[in-house]
């Protein structure tokens, strides 16, 4: 369960962020992968070098790093969400297309590509295969959302009709089902608006509004994806759009406290608890992260331009967890 959204500034500034809810224990770090750094694929062992320098977050476990989400030199930025019962991987192949394990595909695209041009023009030799994770110990069912600069937007999706690239022009995802069902699922909310609802006269009966507030009485309220995704979709869309930096950060915090899920308030089929573990936003512009977990809701910040992003090792800037302490 997680929620995904871009948000532009009048000053032309990109902004791209998620929650991360999820019903496993993970524990997120805050990495910076440099240029040319070399990797090995997780479906073919293949060595990689990034053409591009990133920040992100992520976890290593047994070995194995994987990323949530981040965004490389270019302002080039994407994260995975789940995909439950729609996700459909191949199998490893040696034909013409590159094999990428599904826990690598955010690794292998802020490596490579600097626009959503990019990325584009690298699914054409791709195919994603699903590898196992230490964690859920499946291969998880995702799918991913990508921005560059410009604003533009789009899904990947690879399901039993194969892999697609969506162009998103509303910025927004959430989980299953797949995009374009949510996509049409907006026009059973065409009524709600934010505008006072006037008053209405039945037959001799005059009714009028409780009080503000009337015209959102149609959205749901409710932590499915379709609702999150309504929700979401309506308030990036109709807030007052930002005219700073500071003002766009604050309104991406804003909006996704409409869909932040509180520890208890939604029990899996495994008895455990999904919530939301962080809340972060990107500028693509600076490559600059904003960020707030669960147990501390202050804001933090980590940029890329503050790391060495030429050659050598990942740099791990530690656990993004702290604790909030209370004197």
């Amino acid at each position: 369960m997680c929620t995904a959204i871009t948000l532009q500034s009048t000053q032309g500034e990109n902004f791209f962020g998620r929650t991360m809810d999820f019903s496993y224990p993970i524990e997120p770090g805050m990495y910076v992968i440099p240029r040319n750094y070399e990797w090995h694929s997780l479906a073919t062992n293949k060595p990689f070098a990034n053409d591009y320098s990133f920040i992100s977050i992520g976890q290593q476990t047994d070995g194995m790093l994987g990323f949530f989400d981040g965004v490389n030199e270019k302002g080039f930025a994407c994260a995975v969400l789940y995909f439950e019962g729609y996700a459909n991987y191949d199998v490893p192949t040696v034909e013409d297309k590159e094999s990428i394990a599904s826990l690598d595909f955010v690794h292998y695209m802020l490596g490579r590509c600097s626009s959503i041009e990019d990325i584009k023009s690298l699914l054409e030799s791709v195919h994603i295969v699903g590898i196992p994770d230490p964690v859920t110990q499946k291969a998880a069912p995702l799918h991913w959302i990508a921005t560059d600069r410009s604003g533009k937007c789009v899904v990947i999706e690879q399901t039993k009709a194969g892999l697609e690239i969506i162009d998103n022009p509303i910025g927004v995802m959430a989980n299953s089902p797949d995009f374009h069902w949510h996509m049409t699922n907006l026009r059973n909310y065409m009524g709600v608006s934010t505008t006072q609802k006037k008053e209405a006269e039945w037959e001799n009966v005059l009714l009028t509004p409780f009080s503000q507030g009337a015209g959102t009485r149609l959205l749901p309220g409710g932590f499915t994806s379709p609702e999150r995704f309504v929700r979401t979709a309506f308030l990036k869309t109709h807030i007052e759009v930002p005219a700073s930096r500071s003002e766009a950060v604050m309104s991406c915090f804003h909006i996704m406290n409409s869909v932040y899920i509180p520890k208890g308030i939604v029990v899996t089929d495994r008895d455990s608890i999904d919530y939301t573990k962080y809340v972060a936003f990107i500028n693509t512009k600076t490559c600059e992260y904003y960020f707030k977990t669960y147990e501390n809701n202050q804001m933090i910040t980590a940029r890329l331009k503050d790391y060495s992003t030429n050659g050598g090792q990942p740099i791990f800037l530690g656990s993004i967890v702290i604790p909030l302490t209370v004197e």
